[in-house]
């Protein structure tokens, strides 16, 4: 006996959606506070840049922009080595990254982590247009 099941776009979702543990961004910067003293607002902007991404995909797969190593050291570049909370102590911004990163997946995994289960499709494998083959398109 066969059993049919039909994909509807409902159960596509729910099947897409099994990251039951997706913490908002408010959660982490309790957790920051938690861990390194201040207040939410500390480190809210820092914790809303990582699932920035949830614009574009709002589900797990949004983490395998910047939620790796790499994303990591991104997060230090726009927030610079350390703030400064507000009880005056200074926090290193790439442990906050860390840490909202391993609350999410358990570890910091690196960037090739997440992209080597990436199926290659056929126009990501299209190389560079030659300048002539630019020419006869735009003449079309």
């Amino acid at each position: 006996m066969m059993l049919s099941i039909t994909i509807t776009p409902r159960l596509l979702n729910n099947l897409m959606m099994k990251d039951f543990n997706m913490a908002n961004c408010y959660h982490h910067s309790l957790s920051s506070v938690k861990h390194y003293g201040g207040k939410p607002e500390d480190y809210q902007a820092i914790h809303d840049w990582f699932d920035e991404s949830k614009k574009i995909m709002p589900d797990f797969r949004h983490r395998a922009l910047r939620h790796h190593a790499e994303g990591c050291f991104a997060c230090e570049e726009k927030f610079g080595t350390t703030i400064t909370n507000s009880d005056g102590k200074k926090v290193p911004v790439r442990l906050i990254a860390e840490r909202h990163i391993k609350e999410d997946l358990g570890f910091v995994p690196s960037m090739i982590d997440w992209f080597k289960y990436i199926k290659p499709q056929k126009f990501m494998r299209i190389g560079y247009m030659k300048d002539e083959d630019i020419m006869k398109r735009e003449t079309i």
